[in-house]
């Protein structure tokens, strides 16, 4: 038995909201689990909100019970960082964790740790989602390459972002683990209930598209597969779950060309933690159409639930699902997508995906997670 490790995460936790926020979480939950005193250092402002897309980056969910989180962070505020990073020095935690997900953010994780590493002792590893963002702006390689210096190991949570890390440095530890199973969102409910609750018809099939709406996550490719001749005469629905950050109008555009109104089931609005059963529960698939990708905590919450899965051929997403086995890998077009959807149902195959799915989901656990930020920083498990 290993002695208990002092940990801090420096990153999005509650009063936040979103994919970031729920894994920094459940992350430290499982460190705690296992007796190690992990708390979380969140941001007071995460965005400036002329940067934020979306309607609102706070959580109208009550906080998450027994989690010390701390709110101290402010990304754009540089003697924020100065304070921030001589606290955590003085503490002298043995791990520092940081989600590192965007450019942006550099600046501010790379001076609070470049300070916290002054006290010879904190280990600095980063939880890598992509070095490169996938919507590109000038000046992102300067600063991921700042915040590459700044850390002493790395995760990656796909083979492609493992490949891009190599570009910025081949001397620190790089290990790969994919991203664990979203587990904290409730037990399966069945789909009657689930399509009661959301006040769905019960006479359809229902396709799922969840998550925040940004360009290159492709639902406007989704909405025109479903324009194709064979699937728009089936008996099928789309759910697209989730806030638009950006404009609309293109999707409005595609709905209103392909006479989609009836088969289109628009939630615009952020999916609370506490609703997101009700949208994987009641779908028979879920469907991810990026046009790049590295990986997707989608997948991972479809995992949870079972649910069988239609991705997209680009960058790490066919890592993670098993074409012809927990669902279809298909080129990121509408006719390829809109012939993966029609193939599911005349086959019949969401009883052996699912099955499928729920073995396959056994290899992408938060102790595998915990292993592998330990490699990366040189330390005992």
């Amino acid at each position: 038995m290993t002695d208990p490790l002092k940990i801090v995460l420096i990153g999005s936790a509650y009063p936040l909201r979103g994919g970031l926020a729920a894994f920094n979480e459940r992350l430290v939950r499982e460190y705690r689990r296992r007796g190690d005193p992990a708390f979380i250092y969140t941001f007071s402002l995460q965005y400036p909100s002329f940067l934020f897309p979306g309607k609102t980056q706070y959580s109208s969910e009550p906080a998450p019970a027994n989690l010390p989180i701390y709110i101290k962070v402010n990304s754009i505020n540089p003697l924020n960082w100065i304070r921030v990073g001589h606290e955590l020095k003085n503490q002298e935690p043995d791990l520092v964790l940081v989600k590192y997900w965007m450019p942006f953010m550099a600046p501010c994780f790379g001076i609070i740790c470049r300070i916290i590493k002054k006290n010879r002792h904190s280990k600095i590893v980063s939880i890598i989602d992509n070095i490169l963002p996938h919507e590109k702006r000038p000046g992102d390689r300067l600063l991921s390459g700042f915040w590459v210096k700044s850390a002493d190991g790395f995760v990656a949570m796909s083979r492609a972002v493992l490949k891009d890390l190599e570009t910025f440095d081949r001397s620190k530890p790089k290990v790969y683990c994919p991203h664990p199973l979203y587990d904290n969102f409730g037990e399966p409910v069945s789909k009657e209930i689930a399509r009661a609750r959301l006040g769905l018809g019960p006479n359809f099939k229902y396709v799922l598209f969840f998550g925040f709406i940004r360009e290159y996550k492709g639902l406007d490719l989704l909405l025109e597969a479903f324009g194709d001749q064979e699937l728009s005469g089936m008996n099928v629905r789309l759910i697209v779950a989730g806030e638009f950050y950006g404009d609309a109008k293109l999707y409005y555009e595609i709905i209103s060309k392909h006479h989609l109104e009836e088969k289109v089931i628009l939630s615009n609005d952020f999916i609370p933690d506490s609703k997101v059963v009700n949208y994987f529960c009641a779908a028979d698939l879920v469907v991810q159409p990026y046009k790049t990708a590295t990986q997707s905590g989608v997948t991972q919450i479809a995992y949870h639930f079972n649910k069988p899965m239609i991705i997209t051929r680009v960058g790490g997403l066919a890592e993670f699902v098993p074409d012809g086995k927990v669902g279809y890998v298909v080129e990121p077009d509408p006719s390829s997508i809109a012939s993966a959807i029609v193939r599911f149902y005349k086959e019949n195959r969401e009883a052996e995906f699912s099955q499928q799915a729920s073995v396959e989901k056994e290899k992408y656990s938060w102790r595998r997670m915990i292993d592998a930020i330990a490699e990366a920083g040189g330390l005992k498990t």
